[in-house]
């Protein structure tokens, strides 16, 4: 399998590369330098964290496709947008990602949240679950349509397109796609999404609802903290089923420990048991005393050691430093600018090769 993905991604990149050739030439007229990333500042830790196991620690594993594609740096540097106003209540900024997938035989369902993060429309998830709008456009599970729903109770909304899905995620990820639980140390697991259209012929928001995020690097202090969880926890519907309305919760929790995937810096966060922590909550934010996400719920927690509902998050500065490493953008540059014309660069340039990898391991 690895294999063939390598012969892929190689293939791909070949392809971009010459298609890329002109507007090269036209980047160049307007001196727009894609090849040099931004950077992040960063402070020594002195305390170590402890470690969890990394996926892409080996050289070489991290594909450079989109760091490659001059359409998608010439998208990120252009037509800003107004800048992002923001919300203090997360439950403003929470949504619902429902996917179902008919065949003839069965329906199934999928259930995540997200949480707008610029009000021009940008929605933060998990790779888990926005990793289900590839197959919109094929019959792998059968007929798919994915909505995001909105509200107390949630009702379908918008349609969405991918802005960005970490490559690397789907590359090292994609055997698991049938998991009916998320497992696993959420490395990676973040995905952004932009509102297309509106459902019901209605007109979309002049701004959606966004929650500030903090990318700085959290000190290794901040363990013992209050924080604040939401997300639109699934226990009811899962029970009962898909007709059960989904109702969006909020519940003040702490963080009870750090984590690192080798570098030192806080990259994964336990917080302690809640209302919130159940399947259908992966996609919601953990929020800090300042009303700022700082992490990004992808998977359940330790309940012996933190109680019942326990939850990990990674951190927005885990995010910030990999969607750094695989664009060469910072995450509030890929949240911004010419968010349609990225949108199309993505799903015309990566989301075929991240199809045809979903489609391989679901033939198996």
């Amino acid at each position: 399998m690895q294999f063939i993905t390598d012969i892929l991604v190689t293939g791909l990149t070949i392809y971009i590369a010459l298609t890329n050739q002109l507007a090269n030439q036209v980047l160049a007229i307007l001196d727009i330098n894609t090849n040099t990333p931004e950077t992040v500042e960063e402070t020594v830790n002195v305390a170590h964290l402890p470690s969890l196991p990394s996926l892409f620690s080996s050289a070489g594993i991290i594909p450079d496709i989109l760091l490659r594609s001059t359409e998608y740096q010439q998208a990120s540097v252009i037509d800003s947008t107004v800048p992002s106003t923001y919300v203090e209540d997360p439950l403003d900024a929470l949504v619902n990602i429902y996917c179902t997938f008919i065949t003839k035989d069965t329906i199934r369902t999928t259930t995540g949240t997200g949480f707008f993060v610029h009000s021009d429309g940008v929605i933060m998830t998990n790779a888990h679950v926005a990793q289900y709008l590839l197959l919109e456009s094929t019959d792998l599970l059968g007929e798919a349509d994915c909505v995001i729903r909105q509200g107390n109770p949630a009702v379908a909304k918008y349609r969405v397109e991918l802005l960005y899905l970490p490559p690397a995620w789907i590359q090292k990820n994609a055997t698991v796609i049938d998991a009916t639980i998320p497992t696993g140390t959420g490395e990676r697991d973040y995905a952004l999404l932009y509102v297309s259209e509106a459902l019901n012929e209605e007109p979309l928001p002049a701004r959606f609802p966004a929650l500030a995020v903090d990318t700085e690097l959290l000190a290794h202090t901040i363990k013992g903290d209050a924080v604040e969880a939401a997300g639109y926890p699934a226990t009811d519907l899962i029970a009962n089923g898909a007709s059960t309305p989904l109702i969006p919760k909020k519940a003040k929790t702490h963080i009870t420990e750090l984590y690192t995937f080798g570098s030192n810096y806080a990259d994964v966060i336990s917080i302690g048991g809640s209302a919130v922590g159940a399947e259908g909550s992966s996609g919601g934010p953990v929020i800090n005393n300042k009303g700022k996400a700082i992490g990004i719920i992808v998977t359940r927690g330790d309940d012996e050691a933190d109680g019942l509902g326990s939850l990990r998050a990674i951190t927005l500065s885990h995010i910030e430093r990999t969607i750094l490493e695989e664009t060469g953008f910072s995450l509030a540059k890929n949240i911004s600018g010419n968010l349609p014309f990225r949108a199309k660069i993505f799903n015309e340039t990566l989301s075929p090769f991240l199809i045809n990898i979903l489609a391989t391991e679901l033939s198996n």
